[in-house]
């Protein structure tokens, strides 16, 4: 099956792209697209590989779903386009950022100049259905996200994962702690936020994990 990815990406997951359950999941998304309202933009669905190459991740942070309101999902992780109110899980990220690192909130919450710099944000589904959330779970994006998760512990060195909430902490379990950072903390959610997100210093932790390996730090 030839699938529009990242060619980087192609090259690890074209082993995928021609198994059963894939097959079965490319002919589920593309009738959902024609019958109802689906986000992201069909042609953003693989943005977060497509910005963020495989030999240029430093820092995968998991999402499980895209938003599913009206002009927010664009493909990458707690990011929402320019223009677009930020949602409460990116405002509680910016504020630990803002906490940690002193850095000022941005107006914008279009985290493309991470993906950019080498941040995979990476949802487990990477399609919803409008205003249903968690809609396309289980139909077999997770199995593809699995992969592409085992495939930069195996063939990567020195990535720091960061897995915020239980679900995110599940896949921790595919990454080879003896090769890559694994941080851990709750979701920044507002429900959980506040139980140990803000004030887990993720983000500096980060750039220091980065900066001892030689390299190059993220711009948050």
């Amino acid at each position: 099956m030839d699938v529009k990815i990242e060619p980087t990406w192609k090259d690890q997951l074209h082993e995928e792209f021609d198994k059963n359950y894939f097959v079965r999941l490319t002919d589920f998304v593309k009738k959902e697209y024609l019958a109802r309202k689906t986000f992201p933009p069909a042609r953003l669905i693989f943005n977060a590989f497509d910005n963020t190459p495989f030999d240029k991740v430093k820092v995968v942070i998991l999402g499980q779903d895209p938003y599913h309101n009206d002009g927010q999902a664009h493909g990458l992780s707690f990011s929402v386009n320019d223009g677009v109110q930020q949602p409460p899980s990116l405002v509680n990220i910016f504020k630990e950022i803002n906490r940690d690192l002193g850095i000022p909130i941005p107006t914008s919450g279009n985290l493309t100049r991470w993906a950019n710099q080498g941040v995979l944000l990476l949802n487990a589904t990477l399609t919803v259905q409008a205003h249903m959330a968690g809609s396309h779970q289980g139909k077999g994006w997770e199995m593809f996200t699995d992969a592409a998760i085992r495939k930069l512990s195996e063939k990567r060195e020195n990535i720091v994962f960061l897995l915020w909430g239980s679900y995110a902490q599940r896949k921790a379990e595919f990454i080879d702690p003896s090769k890559h950072l694994i941080l851990k903390s709750p979701h920044p959610s507002p429900l959980s936020a506040h139980r140990g997100f803000i004030g887990n210093n993720h983000f500096s932790l980060t750039n220091q994990y980065l900066e001892s390996k030689g390299i190059e730090p993220i711009k948050w």
